[in-house]
């Protein structure tokens, strides 16, 4: 049986071009990369998918910890017959990204990871319950659910949460497993991977939004210190969602890196 039928999938580009893999982060879906990948998509075969319990994917009642993102991107990778990829992941797919490359490394050919440490610190755990616990599903409505979530955050993380919801036999829900992405982020808690960042022998770019304070300049600056194979830019006027707030600069980020160890 096929396992990549579990899951709700995106290829862009040419199949003749080497292959790039993103992952998105906690509460997200693979469409949440579709402006970059159409940047892309002129140099790479890039395939994004929902990440198990988010999106139109499977939605098991329990295993989200780094190792089942890991299995389940190996099988697809496997079935799709790609050997070899640039990975790119935001947030949550940014750790679940130092994980696979740390357990897959002839895989990884370079890694990105886009503003996210290899820890979660209790504050930023406990602000992203917060946010989860500020939707308040079922909403009527997407205008009732777009007039409560300006209320209550900035527009660039509204506009996030707004499209992790659907509307389902006339309410509009979460687009995800709320008890899968709490598994997720309890199981970010639980868990350091400084060792597999620090083991990681793939050329490394760290992505960090200047103003963010989910991945801090203190942890920014000894990702770099502690892997000698990675470098680090900040992108200007973006916090936490870069990619979405700053997509021009983010493109040019990557394809400058990628260009630098001749993989572009």
């Amino acid at each position: 049986m096929s396992y990549l039928q579990n899951f709700n999938y995106q290829l862009y580009g040419q199949e003749t071009k080497p292959k790039l893999v993103l992952l998105h982060g906690l509460m997200g879906y693979g469409q949440n990369w579709r402006t970059i990948a159409r940047h892309l998509e002129p140099y790479f075969h890039i395939l994004t998918y929902d990440q198990r319990g988010h999106g139109k994917s499977f939605h098991p009642d329990s295993d989200y910890g780094p190792q089942n993102y890991a299995d389940d991107l190996n099988k697809i990778l496997q079935e799709l017959g790609w050997n070899k990829i640039i990975l790119m992941g935001h947030s949550m797919g940014g750790r679940n990204a130092i994980y696979f490359a740390h357990q897959f490394p002839k895989t990884v050919e370079a890694l990105i990871i886009e503003d996210i440490g290899p820890e979660s610190s209790s504050s930023s755990i406990h602000r992203l319950e917060e946010i989860i616990e500020s939707v308040a599903v079922p909403y009527s409505s997407k205008k009732e659910a777009k007039d409560d979530l300006l209320h209550k955050h900035s527009p660039t993380l509204a506009q996030f949460l707004i499209s992790s919801l659907e509307e389902v036999n006339g309410e509009v829900v979460w687009r995800l497993s709320k008890r899968g992405i709490l598994q997720s982020l309890y199981s970010g808690r639980e868990q350091s991977h400084w060792k597999e960042w620090q083991g990681i022998s793939a050329p490394s770019l760290v992505i960090r939004g200047e103003k963010s304070t989910d991945l801090d300049k203190e942890t920014f600056q000894k990702m770099l210190s502690t892997n000698p194979n990675a470098k680090g830019v900040e992108i200007a006027k973006a916090g936490h969602w870069v990619h979405f707030e700053q997509p021009d600069a983010v493109t040019s980020a990557v394809k400058d890196f990628l260009e630098g160890i001749k993989l572009l």
